[in-house]
């Protein structure tokens, strides 16, 4: 019996969720399961990722093969340098506490590395929205001065035509009398 670390599809069409599954590599995708490690969550920026590191550590060393892209979720959140760490903690090279040591050490800087990259995505589409909204305000505030230029021309028109009229009405007179 094969046994992988695969995604389990769920939610609705077009808004995809994930459980993060050990199961038999013959049974159906959204089937039968041995045991549910996590969840994955392509939508949100960056897609949020839960995972029992502990237990998909376990099934790595019991043999479990990942799909590519659980293999991809599994080095994301260090499930796969945490068993390179074992591993050689189990050779010798060093023991299970300097293992540890490491992982928290790169978990820390991995852990501020993805805080920086989702303060720079909000603070990119911040600057996106304000100069959206700046574009729109400047536009208004364009067609309102078209609008008063319009309106101080037309006044000015209004104002310029009785004179004109009243010449008009003069030369009209003249003739007649």
């Amino acid at each position: 019996m094969s046994v992988k670390i695969r995604l389990q599809r769920h939610g609705s069409k077009k808004r995809p969720f994930y459980f993060i599954v050990v199961a038999n590599s013959t049974a159906p995708r959204d089937g039968k399961f041995i045991e549910k490690l996590g969840t994955y969550n392509p939508l949100t920026i960056p897609a949020s990722v839960s995972i029992d590191r502990d237990r998909a550590l376990y099934w790595l060393n019991e043999g479990a093969q990942p799909t590519n892209t659980c293999r991809r979720i599994l080095s994301f959140k260090g499930v796969l340098y945490l068993k390179h760490l074992m591993r050689g903690a189990a050779l010798g090279l060093f023991d299970e506490a300097a293992a540890r040591v490491k992982f928290e050490e790169w978990n820390g800087k991995h852990e501020q590395l993805v805080i920086d990259r989702d303060e720079a995505h909000r603070k990119s589409k911040a600057e996106k929205r304000h100069a959206v909204v700046k574009a729109s305000v400047t536009k208004v505030e364009e067609k309102m001065a078209a609008r008063t230029a319009a309106a101080a021309e037309a006044t000015a028109v209004e104002e310029a035509a009785p004179v004109e009229s009243a010449d008009v009405a003069s030369t009209e007179a003249t003739p007649e009398a």
